[in-house]
This record gives C-alpha cells, sequence and structure tokens, in this order.
C-alpha cells in the first residue's frame, strides 16, 4: 500500500468577469472574496476567475482605485459563466460593439449573470427577454417600464435558468455563497459565510449576526436564538425537540422557520456547524480524532469518520496530510 496522501480531485470552476468602467470596489469584491474564501476553507482550488475589461485596460473604480485585468473581453466560443458587473453610468459604457460581443458570447456561456447595474446590460442586449430578473432597489420602475418583455421582481438576487441578476453588493454576496452552497454543499458555504461576520459597536453578542447563507440577514429572531444554542452545544448536541423547547417553539415550526429563513433544515445546519468545527481543528492542530469527535458531539471516532468523509469527500486524515502546513494562515 502506498503511502503517499490520498488527492482529492474536485473540478475547478472557471469564471469570466466582465467589468464595466465606473464599477464599485466592493461589488466587485463581492463577486471574488466568496470564491477565495471558498479556496481557502477547502484548501482547493474550487474557483478560478478572468478581470476583463471591455478594451484591455485597467479598471477604474469609482474609489480611484484602479483593477488591474487578466485582458480585453474579446470572446470566442467559451463556456465558462460570464459575471457582468456594473454600478454607475452603465449607458456611457454600452457601446454597440461591447452589445455585440455580449450577445455573440451569451450564444455559449452556461450561464451569464448581469451584477449589479450588469442587468440593464443584459436587458439592453435582449439577454434578459423572458426571463425573471432583479436589479438595485433604486432602478426598479425605471428598468421595469423600459423592459416590458423582462419579469421584473424585487428579490435580492434571482437565477432563472442561464440567467441571474443581483441587487446590489451584499445581495451579490448572498447569490455567491448560494452558488457555493448548489455546487460544494451547505457546511462549505456555512463557513465561507462566516469569514464575514462582524459585530457592531454597541451590540450585544446575543444580537450579533450568525453565520448564514442566503437571505438569513432577514430571518425570525427564533432562528438566529436556535443557531445560537447549537453554537453553544457542539459537545453535547441536543435533540432538535430540545432545542425547540429552548426557543419556545414546536419542532415541526422550528423545521418550518430554518427552511425559510435559510432553505435548510436545522439538523442540516447543526451538522455543518459541528463538521465545520471539526475541520478547522484537523487542520489547525494536531489533536487526535478521537479527542476531536468528543469535542464536537460524534459518539465514536468511526461515526465522525464516517460523516466527515460522507461531507468533505476525503477522511479527516486525509486531509490533515493533504493541507500539512497550510494551516488557518494559508
Amino acid at each position: 500500500m502506498s503511502d503517499r496522501p490520498a488527492t482529492l480531485t474536485v473540478p475547478t470552476t472557471v469564471l469570466d468577469l466582465l467589468v464595466v468602467p465606473e464599477t464599485n470596489l466592493i461589488l466587485v469584491a463581492s463577486v471574488i472574496e466568496p470564491l477565495r474564501l471558498a479556496n481557502r476553507v477547502s484548501g482547493l482550488e474550487l474557483y478560478r476567475w478572468r478581470i476583463l475589461s471591455p478594451d484591455g485596460q485597467p479598471i477604474e473604480t469609482k474609489s480611484h482605485i484602479p483593477i488591474p485585468v487578466d485582458g480585453a473581453f474579446r470572446p470566442g466560443n467559451e463556456e465558462d459563466p460570464l459575471f457582468v458587473l456594473s454600478s454607475h453610468n452603465w449607458k456611457r459604457h454600452a457601446t454597440s460593439d461591447l452589445k455585440r460581443l455580449l450577445a455573440k458570447s451569451a450564444r455559449h456561456r452556461s450561464l451569464v449573470a448581469g451584477i449589479e447595474s450588469g442587468a440593464w446590460l443584459l436587458a439592453d442586449t435582449a439577454l434578459l427577454d423572458n426571463f425573471s430578473a432583479t436589479l438595485h432597489w433604486e432602478d426598479y420602475d425605471d428598468f421595469s417600464a423600459a423592459y416590458p418583455q423582462v419579469r421584473t421582481v424585487r428579490e435580492r438576487f434571482v437565477i432563472d435558468g442561464k440567467r441571474i441578476t443581483t441587487g446590489g453588493s451584499l445581495p451579490t454576496l448572498d447569490l455567491m455563497l448560494e452558488l457555493i452552497r448548489r455546487r460544494h454543499g451547505y457546511s462549505l458555504a456555512l463557513e465561507v459565510s462566516r469569514q464575514f461576520i462582524y459585530e457592531q459597536g454597541g451590540v450585544s453578542s446575543d444580537a450579533a449576526a450568525m453565520p448564514s447563507t442566503g437571505s438569513i440577514r432577514l430571518a425570525d429572531p427564533r432562528v438566529s436564538q436556535a443557531m445560537r444554542v447549537m453554537e453553544e452545544h457542539l459537545e453535547q448536541p441536543l435533540p432538535l425537540v430540545r432545542l425547540a423547547r429552548r426557543i419556545g417553539i414546536s419542532e415541526r415550526r422550528l423545521q418550518t422557520l430554518f427552511i425559510e429563513a435559510i432553505g435548510a433544515p436545522p439538523h442540516i445546519h447543526y451538522l455543518a456547524l459541528r463538521l465545520n468545527a471539526a475541520r478547522r481543528k484537523v487542520i489547525e492542530t494536531r489533536t487526535p480524532f478521537a479527542d476531536i469527535a468528543a469535542a464536537t458531539g460524534f459518539n465514536s471516532a468511526s461515526a465522525f469518520s464516517r460523516s466527515y468523509r460522507a461531507h468533505f469527500r476525503e477522511s479527516p486524515s486525509d486531509t490533515r496530510r493533504r493541507l500539512k502546513g497550510y494551516g488557518a494562515g494559508g
């Protein structure tokens, strides 16, 4: 038997990002940073991206911080997803040549996303005809009147087949977490989302934002309370009926609230919390796996190993060998 570490092979998703001049810096970061963190947390190159501009020149953002690019947007028959990012004065940059290239490229792309004002560009190129779409709330009425052939809806983001649209920077962050969840599972999306959490000054820890995917920022406070209780009971997980009783609702109601808030039942969220905590210990410490299992609520090392492998597609020992020296700062 070979002593070489097992190699986890996961296909890399490549994205093309067409960034239009006068785009907000935070909008670009809202697309890229969740992908970067997914790579960092997993220790794998799950995502790779190319930044393109209409003319191949660095993008001058509204903050006057230029963004280097990999080249000009000169598409061929690429099938990779295309994200079109725009914030201010989109019409100034929507040249007939750019719209021609967009229309040509969209015929081959697996999906095309209009990020914030990128939705205007897609609609003006007839790429949103007969699709549902959203955009920044300030533009909703004008957009709906200008493009009646587009089914405009008031949502943070919309995924409709091969078309995606978002309503701003934070909705774009929500979108990227959802795309990560769909491709790589709830556990990874949850762990990536935790990297963006902050606590406002003067706000008690009880009121702090909780780890989330999707529209959890708008969740029922009972969901946030249940999540806090879960965080406090990783070593000895509470049965859902006891958890619901702590919150003051029925187990069935708890299930419903979680599905509405994060699109996943409470037991999935609870297991993801425990496995992500375990994975951090696997990577960042030399703690024996039996001790990690006990600290994260598994009744045996074998049960922990089975659950870990089912979620991360490798054993704890495989992860530790593969990521040796990678650690939290990798």
